[in-house]
């Protein structure tokens, strides 16, 4: 199995598993098409960088024209330090303090914002400051619950029943409301989601002269194995471009469409290789135990995500059923009864779609090293993260004599 000419084995012998590997090719794919996808006149696509954070992935989509998505302090900082213009960075977060808000407004960057009480809190502190809103359209869409986040019982976003007071604080402060913003979740299928969400967010935009850009999140939905199910992003483009330019022309507006998509534009460019430590057999099922666990990927764990999973130092033997699990002292199961080529102690094992939501929500779970990456970029491997160490560990732990 190779990466742009380059062996997956031969990276795995040098820099040792676990180890995280990202396609830079399949990254720079993956915005080409998504811009591609979409006909007006203005568009912005902001990379989501909690999907994968790493600076030098950062510095690729800034590279690619992109803009950055960014929930914390912290990202915008890694953003800033990417290269990336404050006014390139649209601030996201959720139930943070005023003094982090306060740190964003000092960078420069574009600020959103998703309750009313901090609503008030700009109006009244930062009153020449422009905002975008993010509106929870009351709308269940995603692939579980979990990654749901505009539907009623969500604590994203300013209810869209609440528009009255949020029209009255505007109003109040004399409010420069710049965006109007919406995610309704992840792993969405149905474009017609988007569309519904686009009407009902755009009468939001009817109610604000200042705004000059509309943001609609992402949660396209990208396939999980061969054959599987993934948003077609030709058919969106085309609809939803459709729809938005109807508005803007209807209305005599010039606006900006954004969108923020992480999963979408390196869930397939990553790949995470795995040792098999051990093959236990037990009376119910043979297990593959894996010098890995739900410190390097929880989604499995976490979403009931499913990555698939082979074996590339075997690639012709016969196939087997096996459950792969790891080695934390949790219950780790990153497949249950899967079909894979026989597996022997030393094998490794790749765990495709492995870009996005996978290191970025890595641990030191049971004290346990996080794994390096590597960016083939050009058909050329980088390391752009080494492995952690017993002192990484031990950093920021003061320890006292007794």
């Amino acid at each position: 199995m190779e990466i742009q000419g380059i062996k997956i084995l031969d990276l795995v012998q040098q820099y040792k598993a676990p180890l995280y590997i990202y396609d830079g090719q399949q990254i720079t794919n993956n915005y080409n098409r998504f811009v591609q996808a979409f006909d007006v006149p203005q568009l912005k696509v902001n990379y989501a960088c909690k999907a994968l954070s790493n600076i030098s992935i950062l510095k690729l989509f800034k590279q690619l024209g992109a803009g950055l998505d960014c929930v914390s302090i912290q990202e915008i900082k890694l953003g800033l330090a990417a290269g990336f213009d404050p006014e390139d960075i649209l601030f996201t977060p959720n139930n943070i303090s005023e003094e982090e808000y306060a740190d964003a407004v000092s960078l420069g960057v574009g600020i959103n914002v998703d309750n009313l009480e901090m609503l008030e809190y700009f109006g009244a502190t930062y009153p020449d400051i422009p905002v975008c809103v993010r509106i929870n359209p009351h709308m269940m869409a995603g692939g579980n619950r979990k990654i749901s986040v505009g539907h009623i019982g969500s604590k994203f976003g300013i209810s869209i029943h609440q528009l009255p007071h949020l029209e009255r604080i505007v109003s109040s402060f004399n409010m420069n409301i710049n965006g109007v913003h919406v995610h309704t979740g992840s792993d969405i299928l149905d474009s017609e989601i988007f569309i519904k969400a686009a009407k009902l967010i755009l009468e939001v935009v009817d109610r604000f002269d200042t705004v000059k850009f509309v943001d609609f999140g992402s949660g396209f939905k990208v396939a999980y194995k061969e054959g599987g199910l993934a948003t077609d992003i030709e058919e969106f483009g085309k609809e939803f471009s459709s729809t938005f330019n109807a508005y803007c022309k209807d209305r005599g507006k010039d606006l900006i469409l954004k969108f923020e998509p992480g999963k979408y534009m390196v869930s397939n460019a990553g790949y995470f290789c795995v040792k098999a430590n051990v093959v236990k057999q037990t009376p119910a099922t043979t297990f593959v135990g894996v010098d890995s666990g739900q410190n390097h990927l929880i989604r499995p764990m976490f979403y009931d995500a499913y990555h698939e999973i082979k074996n590339i130092s075997n690639p012709s033997g016969k196939k087997k059923i096996y459950s792969i699990v790891g080695y934390i002292c949790e219950t780790d199961t990153f497949g249950a009864d899967r079909q894979l080529t026989q597996v022997r102690k030393d094998d490794i094992l790749i765990f495709k779609n492995a870009g996005a939501y996978c290191f970025s929500m890595s641990s030191n779970y049971n004290s346990r090293y996080r794994p390096p990456e590597v960016l083939i970029h050009e058909g050329k491997a980088h390391l752009i993260r080494t492995r952690e160490t017993q002192e990484d560990i031990l950093k920021n732990q003061i320890e006292i004599e007794f």
